[in-house]
């Protein structure tokens, strides 16, 4: 593993970043304060890390006899589907697109028959919250419509049924308001504690913790199919990976729980990592030899995105005096963005992200990915106006 990507912080705390990957003092002061928690073997921070309420985003943390469901956060099951549509690059028109599309805030159970048997298909154990299925909610969740522009391994490339004809559709979703009363109530029990792997409170945020996963994939699936529907298309999944959620799993000889807060895992094999709305997104191959020295550090996880450069609450102040909500709606890339939220579309400006080149850069020095394909988006979609049901 390339050293320059690696940067030990303390004896079980290390970031994969290149020299020129900026990370703020805070994250890494998290990610030292997290690695203090009683039975914490080891903790990681990602290229894309950043701090979190009170814990860091895109970090992987091991612990051995307890695990911590506030490492987690209440976006249980968070992640990203990626697949392949019929849509011909050749006949987009980008604005007609974005009319085709419309508004898919609302809630799906409310719209037909047709919608309401969609969701039962899924054979979901109630939860309260069959609303926000097939929505895909605030914050940096999105679904986007992307053009592959190079490939760098065409025979992975064509092995996943891949065509640089085709347009791509991108969805990142979680479970929703689920996940997060899954998280409250803990908290509300328990506190920032953790729980002994014996306990019977355990065991029961274990199945809930499953069932959010499950609701999750499921939203993911319904808000493609909803979307495919209004453009009078088909599409083909090419992978569906969580990013927020917890596994038990055996590192350097010890069994325990792994973690990950905004860590995609490297041994998925195809994964997506994207960039922000103005930015390009990668398709990469993780690579499944890390052993030894590269598993330890790397907690067999990847960076899950470009990674916030600015708090939410910095970015229309620095952003407000250059850039109109209308000027904000196209990109550099001359993509579209689809935001009827004035707040969100400076928060999810590109400006406020970090620059996704760094991220796979410093993957790719320590040995982790192999880069498949480069994607552009062609339309973001964010919130017709009803984002936060």
């Amino acid at each position: 593993m390339g050293n320059s990507s690696l940067q030990i912080i303390a004896e079980n705390v290390s970031v994969i970043a290149s020299p020129k990957t900026w990370i703020e003092g805070g994250a890494i002061q998290q990610l030292q304060t997290t690695a203090k928690l009683p039975g914490m073997h080891r903790v990681v921070g990602m290229p894309d890390l950043h701090p979190g309420r009170g814990y860091p985003v895109g970090a992987a943390f091991f612990s051995v006899g307890r695990f911590y469901p506030a490492l987690i956060g209440g976006d249980i099951g968070c992640g990203m589907r990626l697949l392949k549509t019929d849509l011909s690059i050749a006949k987009l028109s980008l604005d007609k697109l974005v009319k085709r599309l419309g508004n898919i805030d609302a809630p799906l159970i409310e719209q037909n028959d047709f919608w309401r048997e969609r969701v039962r298909s899924y054979q979901l154990q109630e939860s309260g919250f069959e609303p926000s299925l097939g929505t895909i909610g605030g914050g940096n969740h999105f679904a986007e419509l992307q053009q592959i522009t190079e490939v760098f391994d065409q025979q992975i490339f064509s092995a996943h049924g891949l065509d640089r004809k085709q347009v791509m559709l991108l969805v990142h979703s979680g479970s929703r308001g689920f996940g997060g009363q899954i998280l409250r109530q803990h908290i509300e029990q328990y506190g920032h504690h953790g729980l002994a792997e014996d306990d019977a409170a355990a065991t029961s945020y274990w199945q809930q913790h499953q069932q959010a996963l499950h609701f999750a994939l499921c939203n993911r699936s319904l808000i493609a199919e909803r979307i495919c529907a209004n453009l009078a298309t088909h599409a083909e999944p090419i992978l569906d990976i969580h990013h927020n959620f917890l596994s038990e799993v055996s590192i350097d000889g010890a069994r325990g729980f792994l973690h990950r807060k905004g860590a995609t895992p490297a041994d998925e094999g195809l994964i997506v990592i994207p960039g922000s709305r103005g930015d390009y997104s990668f398709v990469v191959q993780a690579r499944l030899g890390n052993q030894g020295e590269l598993a330890s550090h790397s907690l067999f996880s990847l960076a899950h995105g470009a990674g916030r450069k600015w708090m939410r609450s910095e970015c229309e102040p620095r952003l407000k005096q250059r850039y109109t909500v209308a000027q904000l709606s196209r990109t550099a890339l001359d993509s579209r963005v689809v935001c009827h939220d004035k707040g969100l579309i400076f928060e999810e400006a590109p400006e406020a992200y970090k620059p996704i080149d760094s991220v796979i850069e410093s993957l790719q020095d320590a040995g982790l990915i192999h880069v498949v394909a480069k994607l552009k988006p062609l339309i973001s979609y964010k919130t017709s106006g009803g984002c936060c049901l």
